[in-house]
């Protein structure tokens, strides 16, 4: 249990992109005791924000911000010490290439504010499709004009910022058996399945602000990786639909490797096992 006393002691945080995952990260935030700001583009979220006790800015992002934009964006960070920024490329208008200007603006006006430390929420999108185990260095190779993520990345870099490269993601909301059930001749269907679900993801990063985790680039994926084949079949069938179906080729893809954020964070994962999990989506 939080106390006023332990709350002022707490750095405040910045919630911007309070969906799927932003809203009950939020939501948990608050319960430990840190003042929180959170941002929507919805109106109508403004209310859920501020019954749940988080200070609410309406706030839509782009390359060039609007006059009232840049002046909410300011508003949000005043006072702010640690900025989670959890807007995904598919934000972006026009295409992912597009997701580095939306998010220069931000990275701006961090400095303007006097932010000390950005968590930026990235994706483990940032890494070839290539049939081998993947650590967080292995991106560096793929930095060209065309990757956008890692440019994005690039925008916040230690030693004051950690990126943590989030896995696919499932959950409340988000049930994977419906993504590709019926579907048939689906593509590389053995290769490993990289998923972590939304507890998991709200406790790592939350872990990471407790702990003072800066300056770090981190994977976060559950342990276990089935295949495409049997996580898809199993997940369908757990929902009544059909399966899809997959061609007979036997090419493998990545397998994202997140020791490092176990070992630093010591954090025990609740849904290590993406078919169990599928019980609590």
């Amino acid at each position: 249990m939080t106390d006023a006393t332990s709350s002022v002691l707490r750095p405040t945080v910045a919630v911007l992109g309070c969906g799927w995952l932003g809203l009950p990260l939020a939501q948990a935030l608050v319960g430990a005791g840190y003042p929180v700001h959170g941002s929507t583009t919805t109106p109508g979220q403004l209310l859920t924000l501020r019954d749940a006790g988080i200070r609410p800015f309406l706030l839509r992002l782009a390359p060039s911000l609007t006059p009232t934009d840049a002046d909410t964006l300011q508003a949000l960070l005043h006072g702010v010490d640690v900025l989670v920024l959890n807007v995904p490329p598919t934000r972006a208008a026009g295409s992912p290439q597009a997701y580095p200007a939306l998010l220069r603006p931000v990275a701006e006006a961090t400095v303007l504010s006097g932010v000390r430390h950005v968590l930026l929420v990235s994706s483990t999108g940032v890494y070839a499709d290539e049939p081998r185990l993947m650590q967080e260095s292995d991106a560096l190779a793929a930095f060209t004009a065309e990757a956008p993520l890692l440019q994005a990345e690039a925008l916040f870099q230690p030693p004051f910022h950690t990126v943590v490269r989030l896995a696919g993601l499932i959950g409340p909301g988000r049930s994977p058996g419906r993504f590709l059930a019926g579907r048939a001749g689906v593509p590389h269907g053995e290769a490993p399945v990289n998923l972590i679900h939304l507890q998991d993801c709200i406790s790592l990063l939350t872990c990471i602000i407790e702990r003072n985790l800066w300056g770090h680039t981190f994977n976060a994926s559950a342990a276990t990786h089935p295949t495409r084949r049997a996580f898809y079949t199993a997940a369908a069938t757990r929902l009544g639909l059909q399966p899809p179906t997959f061609l007979e080729e036997t090419t493998g893809g990545k397998q994202i490797d997140s020791s490092l954020i176990r070992e630093l964070t010591g954090y025990q994962f609740r849904h290590e096992d993406v078919v169990a999990a599928l019980e609590y989506c």
